[in-house]
C-alpha cells in the first residue's frame, strides 16, 4: 500500500540519520525514518567512540543534546599506549580528560538520539528492496513487505551498501585488502587481569607491518578488540567464521610468538570471532545534483577507519540545518550540503588512507609512534 510521507524520508537509523532527524525536528521539520532492524536492540552497536569537536560535537550542539552528551562521556578513555611484540611499552600517553575528543559507546549515543525524537519518527522492520524515481523530485521506496511510501525529499543514510546511492551514482564499494576481527574479554580485572593490565585504560596498539592487534577498555569492564591483517578475500572466505575456535585458531597464528596477555584478545574471548572486512568507495566520490535526493554518512563517502566515519556521518546535521534555512526551495539546500560535503569528505578520506599505511605499513609501529608524537620519542 503506498501512502504519503512526511516532508523529508530519511532510510537508516544510525547515527547520521538519527542525528539528521533530531536538528530537523529542533527546526520544526517533520521527518520519518525507515531502518531495516525489527527494533532498537535487535542488534549490538559496535564499540567506542571518539566524538571530536568540530563535526560529532558540532552536530549534537546544533541537535541540542549536548547536555546528554556529557553524560555518556567515559573518562579516562581517552588514554593511549603503544606496545611491541612481546608485550613491552613503547609509548604511553595518559588520559587528558579534554573535550577535544571524549569516548563514549556507539549505543548510548544511539539511544540519546532515539530517545530526542518523537515516537514513531522510526518506522522499525522497514527493510528497502527497491527506489524508483516518480518525476519532481519524488521517488518511491518500496520495502521488503511489499509496503511502498513515495518521499519528497528522500536522504539515504543508509550505509556502505546504500539502496538509495544507486539513484546518484554508480559507484560500489570495493574491498581495500584489510580486515578487522573483532572479539571482546568481559570482567577483564578479575578474570585476564594480565590482558588487562597490558591495555590499561583506554586504547592499546600494538603494530607490525600488515597486521596488528588494538583494544580498547570499555564501560562495564570489558575490553573490545579489533585485530587488524592485510588479507585477501578468499583468505578471509577460507577462514570459517562460524566455528568460532578454529577462526579463533586461525587468527591467532598470524601472532605466534607474540606475547600471550596480546593473543588472549584472540583467543580468550567471550564471543565468536566476527570478520569487518574493509570496504570503500572511491576517493572523491560525488555526484552530479539530482532533485528531490542526496546522501549522508557511508551511503556517501565511505572510507578506511580513522575514527572520523561516525562523526562525519553525524555532520549530516549540516543538511538538516540547509533544509531548515531554505523554506520551500530543496534543492538549493541540497546544492549547499553537497558543495560543503564533498571537499570535506574528500580530505578526511584522504587522512583516512594514510592512517592505514600508518598503522599497517612497511615501518609499523615507528610510523604510528611518530604519528603520535611528531616524531619526537
Amino acid at each position: 500500500m503506498t501512502t504519503s510521507t512526511t516532508p523529508v524520508t530519511i532510510i537508516g537509523a544510525g547515527l547520521g540519520g538519527l542525528t539528521l532527524a533530531r536538528v530537523l525536528h529542533v527546526h520544526g521539520i517533520a521527518a520519518t525514518v525507515y531502518e531495516s532492524d525489527p527494533s532498537a536492540a535487535a542488534r549490538t552497536q559496535g564499540g567506542q567512540l571518539d566524538i571530536h569537536e568540530g563535526d560529532g560535537q558540532r552536530a549534537l550542539a546544533d541537535a541540542g543534546l549536548t547536555e546528554e552528551f556529557l553524560a555518556i562521556i567515559h573518562a579516562g578513555a581517552d588514554a593511549a599506549r603503544v606496545l611491541d611484540q612481546d608485550g613491552k611499552l613503547l609509548l604511553d600517553i595518559p588520559g587528558e580528560g579534554s573535550m577535544t575528543r571524549p569516548e563514549v559507546l556507539r549505543g548510548d549515543l544511539r539511544q540519546i538520539l532515539l530517545d530526542s525524537l518523537p515516537e514513531g519518527t522510526v518506522r522499525w522492520g522497514r527493510k528497502v528492496s527497491g527506489v524508483r524515481p516518480l518525476g519532481d523530485g519524488r521517488h518511491e521506496v518500496t520495502f521488503t513487505d511489499g509496503a511502498t511510501v513515495t518521499s519528497e525529499l528522500l536522504v539515504g543514510a543508509d550505509g556502505a551498501w546504500s539502496r538509495v546511492r544507486p539513484l546518484l551514482s554508480d559507484a560500489k564499494p570495493s574491498y581495500i585488502g584489510t580486515t578487522f576481527v573483532e572479539t571482546y574479554l568481559h570482567d577483564v580485572d578479575r578474570r585476564h587481569a594480565a590482558t588487562a593490565a597490558a591495555v590499561g585504560e583506554g586504547a592499546m596498539y600494538a603494530l607490525a607491518p600488515g597486521k596488528g592487534i588494538v583494544a580498547h577498555r570499555e564501560a562495564g569492564n570489558v575490553l573490545h578488540t579489533y585485530v587488524e591483517l592485510n588479507r585477501s578475500a578468499e583468505w578471509i572466505a577460507d577462514t570459517d567464521f562460524t566455528d568460532p575456535a578454529a577462526a579463533g585458531a586461525r587468527i591467532a597464528a598470524e601472532f605466534e610468538g607474540w606475547a600471550p596477555e596480546l593473543t588472549a584478545l584472540i583467543t580468550d574471548g567471550g564471543t565468536a570471532p566476527v570478520a569487518r572486512m574493509i570496504h570503500t568507495l572511491p576517493d572523491g566520490h560525488r555526484w552530479d545534483r539530482v532533485p528531490g535526493v542526496t546522501l549522508i554518512g557511508d551511503a556517501a563517502h565511505l572510507m578506511p577507519p580513522s575514527g572520523d566515519g561516525a562523526n562525519l556521518a553525524m555532520y549530516g546535521a549540516e543538511l538538516g540545518k540547509a533544509i531548515a534555512a531554505h523554506p520551500g526551495d530543496t534543492e538549493a539546500a541540497l546544492a549547499a550540503y553537497e558543495q560543503a560535503m564533498f571537499p570535506r569528505s574528500a580530505r578526511f578520506y584522504e587522512d583516512a588512507s594514510e592512517i592505514i599505511g600508518i598503522c599497517l605499513g612497511d615501518t609499523a609501529p615507528a610510523s604510528f609512534i611518530d604519528f603520535f608524537t611528531g616524531g619526537q620519542h
